[in-house]
Formats: structure tokens, C-alpha cells, sequence
């Protein structure tokens, strides 16, 4: 089957429903936009829905793709395969959400069952979760950047040690830095 919905109540519950979905360059191109991608060369999204009990479904899926983002650092174009393997339980059962709030159960592959289940959204999620959210160039490392105004020596991270000022204090008291005792302003 390739259809990208899939009404629930219209499937066998007696075999399995299998499905491919390869979208076409246009939309590709339209997710790749959606996902804040360069490109994306490849994707496709095969698997099986599967009745469990008496109305909960299981989806067991494969993702591929290829898709182009820009390096995090350089901006240079970086591709990445991705080839994961997924798993869906779609569950009548889920509570209600109440106000604002849902609880979230523990196994995160549950979700609340739908009336239709669109594989194109559940393919750019999938993708969207599997993409790296720091995507560097070969060889590229992420630099310090360090900022002053002018004739203002910068702050480093190693300057910025939450203990840095305690031991230059302890060093300068250690090395015969005066103390109030014998301070005369404090009758010392």
C-alpha cells in the first residue's frame, strides 16, 4: 500500500498493512524547506501496521534518507545518510489531556490513537529526530570566540572559574598582603 493516510477503521485487523512512501523531488523539496534543510536527496519510509488487541495498532518502520544541511560552524554544505529503524503504538487507551497539560507515559513510542494515521507526517518526524542537531564539516572544531571592547582585556572561560578569585586571594593573603590587624586606620 502507498497511500500516505490511513483510516484505521477501514484496515483488516486480520493481516498486516504494509506500506512504502518515496516521495517525489517536489515533495522532498517541501519537507526539506519544512526541516530547514539544503536538500534532501533521498527519502523513503517502508513498513507495517500492526492490529494489537482489540482496537491499538503497532507501526514498525524503516527511514531513509540523504539529506544536505549547513555545517553549524562553516555554513559549508554537510550530508548526511541515515538509515534508523522505528516503532509507533498507536493506543485507544491514552487519558484525555486535561487543560493544558498531558501526561506523558514513559514509553515515548505510545502515542493516543488517531481516526487516520498520515505516514507523511510520522516520515518528517521520524526524520526530524533522527537529522543531527549540530552538523559540522569534516575536520571543522568549534573555536573559542572571545569579545572585549577595546583596551578591556577579554574574559576567558579560564578566567571565569567560580574559584579563580578565591585562590589569587589565598595566594595574596599567603604572600604577606596586609591584613586589618595591622591596619592604623583600625587601631591596629
Amino acid at each position: 500500500m502507498t497511500t500516505e493516510n490511513l483510516t484505521l477503521t477501514r484496515l483488516s485487523r486480520a493481516i498486516p498493512t504494509r506500506f512504502v512512501l518515496e516521495p517525489q523531488a517536489e515533495a522532498r523539496s517541501a519537507i526539506a524547506d519544512t526541516l530547514d534543510l539544503r536538500s534532501l536527496r533521498k527519502l523513503r519510509l517502508e513498513g507495517v501496521l500492526l492490529p494489537e488487541g482489540k482496537s491499538d495498532w503497532r507501526l514498525e518502520a524503516k527511514l531513509g534518507a540523504t539529506a544536505v544541511q549547513s555545517c553549524v560552524v562553516t555554513l559549508e554544505p554537510v550530508t548526511t545518510r541515515i538509515d534508523t529503524d522505528f516503532v509507533r503504538s498507536y493506543r485507544a487507551d491514552l487519558p484525555e489531556p486535561v487543560g493544558d497539560e498531558l501526561e506523558m507515559p514513559e514509553d515515548d513510542t505510545i502515542e493516543p490513537l488517531p481516526a487516520t494515521l498520515d505516514l507523511r507526517v510520522v516520515m518528517i518526524e521520524a526524520l526530524a529526530l533522527a537529522l543531527p542537531d549540530y552538523p559540522r564539516a569534516k575536520g571543522v572544531e568549534l573555536g573559542q570566540a572571545v569579545f572585549a571592547p577595546p583596551g578591556v582585556p577579554p574574559l576567558t572561560d579560564e578566567d571565569a572559574r567560580p574559584l579563580a578569585g578565591l585562590a589569587a586571594l589565598r595566594d595574596k593573603l599567603a604572600g604577606g598582603g596586609s591584613s586589618s590587624d595591622d591596619d592604623p586606620e583600625n587601631g591596629g
